[in-house]
């Protein structure tokens, strides 16, 4: 598919907006993307659907730490686009209970590198002039992945700070979230604890070592979230919502005839060290690719 296809918004932020980042944790722009743009997204990651085998590879993906489990196929995805199912996806008999599409939970995480549509989307210079304007000095992505939450077993997405997963020194993790669908109270829209990332990272989520299959989950600090300061956060096609990475989110399951389709992508900064106990990392090392450089900020 022509990258050329994509509208591209264009995007400064305003005073207020980059106070409300830093001080909140979190930033809603409502329907930022033209929904041409969100069509051809969703279209496309469709046409990459029909052209995955579900007989080769069957990783399920959970956010559940008491059954959370990694594999090879997992743990070699970064710079691969690769197909996670819903844990409620197969029956007992492991049989999918519904057609492909409607069984995937993300696609990821390398979308931002290896196909050309999304890596167009992904790395275009708006998004370095964001997270420029938020402070980050030398944007990069790391991880990006589309995620469905399907019609009816959704699954739920525990309260969570994404810097678990991508941990940088110092601190510098921002996660972009688009809405290309509608995201409602229905269908599994995104909640967060305003202020919630001044706690700090209570957990890392690491390799027990350096290319290790096996992972563990580092306790930094104790810290109980209060589900009663959840906000939610339901938003219109082509939204976008920044994400610090301290911010505690989640997402409830889906149980609607609604999906939730979005795409993130998770940016860090180049100057700050990135540790190879994270679990996601490339067979070359070379994890962070630069977005397209902003033309004016």
């Amino acid at each position: 598919m022509k990258t050329d296809t994509l509208a591209m918004p264009s995007l400064q932020l305003t005073a207020d907006q980059i106070e409300q980042y830093h001080q909140q944790g979190y930033l809603v722009i409502e329907s930022l993307l033209p929904a041409k743009t969100c069509d051809v997204l969703k279209s496309h990651m469709g046409n990459l659907l029909q052209n995955f085998d579900p007989t080769t590879v069957r990783s399920v993906f959970t956010t559940n730490e008491q059954v959370r489990h990694t594999d090879q196929y997992f743990m070699d995805s970064a710079d691969k686009v690769s197909f996670f199912f819903e844990e409620e996806a197969f029956d007992a008999q492991g049989e999918l209970r519904q057609s492909l599409e409607l069984s995937i939970n993300k696609v990821g995480h390398g979308l931002h590198s290896q196909d050309a549509l999304f890596k167009a989307f992904s790395l275009d210079a708006v998004w370095s002039g964001v997270l420029q304007q938020l402070g980050m000095a030398q944007p990069a992505a790391v991880q990006s992945m589309y995620i469905f939450k399907q019609p009816s077993i959704g699954g739920e997405v525990n309260c969570h700070q994404d810097s678990t997963f991508l941990f940088t020194q110092p601190m510098s993790v921002i996660g972009l979230w688009f809405a290309i669908e509608e995201a409602t109270l229905e269908n599994g829209c995104l909640w967060g604890i305003p202020g919630g990332h001044k706690i700090g990272l209570l957990k890392r989520f690491e390799r027990c070592a350096p290319d290790a299959i096996e992972t563990k989950m580092v306790t930094i600090k104790e810290h109980q979230w209060d589900n009663s300061e959840l906000v939610a956060l339901p938003v219109p096609k082509g939204s976008l919502v920044i994400l610090n990475g301290e911010f505690p989110h989640l997402s409830y399951a889906n149980r609607s005839s609604q999906s939730r389709h979005a795409y993130a992508i998770h940016a860090v900064d180049q100057a700050c060290h990135y540790p190879q106990e994270n679990w996601l990392q490339l067979s070359n090392q070379q994890h962070l690719v630069p977005f397209a450089a902003p033309t004016n900020i």
